[in-house]
């Protein structure tokens, strides 16, 4: 198993458990009478009104959840992404708010919907419980891909290397081989910008593309956001000047922000 193979594993460990958690919390944010009773007769009385305090507020704690969720489902079940969004934000165009399309983001808003004179409830927050549990599931389904037989090592694989080549580019900054140090960085992130093109199917026409094409594909192809492509277009500037010779010396400023840079789209872009 390889280190990120395994900070992902913990990682997708913790979000099931809190994940269970959190869905234990909203059933009882719902259902309070109904699942305290039910709590009750599993734990008795006194471990019952202990569970119940210790249980945590969805509305305060689901937020973090859903960010670190959704991280790892983009790196784990890519294909899976849009999916998990949907189950969090709701249409954006409704014509009426019903059980079906009503989300954990209405959920969290506080949104009841009722119906007639008598207030007939069609949607509130007990309907985004099903949303949350697929998520959940989502979750789950992606940690048994991470140790299924079928999953694709590669993506983990290549993220160690570069991992260790960055270290490699730190160690000759600070030697003073700013050169050298914002060469390699170049290179980690070109063939990682190449590897989400890849992982997104996008077709690079140009034989050798640089930086600068692989940006721009990511970009006419909605993977990442114009903030992301101005970034990655900063880095691809400081890298051009470790490479051209007979240009100014890049400064020891601009080796830092490469290489901090070059981590960062690693974690951030996939």
């Amino acid at each position: 198993m390889t280190e990120k193979h395994r900070k992902y594993a913990e990682a997708l460990d913790n979000l099931i458990k809190d994940g269970d958690t959190l869905l234990m919390a909203i059933q009882y944010d719902c259902f309070p009478e109904a699942f305290a009773e039910k709590v009750q007769e599993s734990l008795g009385e006194e471990e019952a009104t202990k569970y119940l305090e210790e249980l945590p507020s969805f509305k305060a704690k689901y937020q973090g959840w859903y960010s670190e969720a959704q991280a790892l489902i983009k790196q784990v079940l890519p294909d899976r992404l849009a999916d998990f969004r949907s189950y969090y934000e709701y249409p954006r165009v409704r014509k009426d708010i019903t059980f079906q399309n009503y989300m954990v983001r209405d959920y969290l808003q506080g949104l009841k919907i009722t119906r007639g004179w008598e207030k007939e409830v069609v949607a509130d927050g007990h309907s985004a419980i099903p949303e949350f549990t697929q998520q959940l599931n989502m979750v789950k389904a992606a940690r048994e891909k991470l140790d299924s037989a079928l999953i694709d090592l590669t993506t983990l694989l290549q993220a160690d290397i570069f991992d260790s080549e960055i270290e490699s580019a730190q160690a000759l900054a600070k030697a003073g081989f700013l050169r050298g140090a914002g060469a390699i960085c170049g290179v980690v992130l070109e063939k990682h910008l190449l590897q989400v093109c890849d992982a997104h199917s996008i077709k690079i026409r140009k034989k050798n593309p640089g930086i600068s094409d692989l940006n721009q594909a990511l970009r006419d192809n909605d993977v990442i956001t114009v903030p992301q492509w101005r970034f990655n277009q900063h880095l691809a500037d400081i890298r051009n000047l470790c490479d051209h010779a007979k240009g100014r010396d890049p400064e020891k400023e601009e080796i830092q922000d490469l290489l901090s840079g070059t981590e960062k789209v690693l974690k951030t872009i996939f």
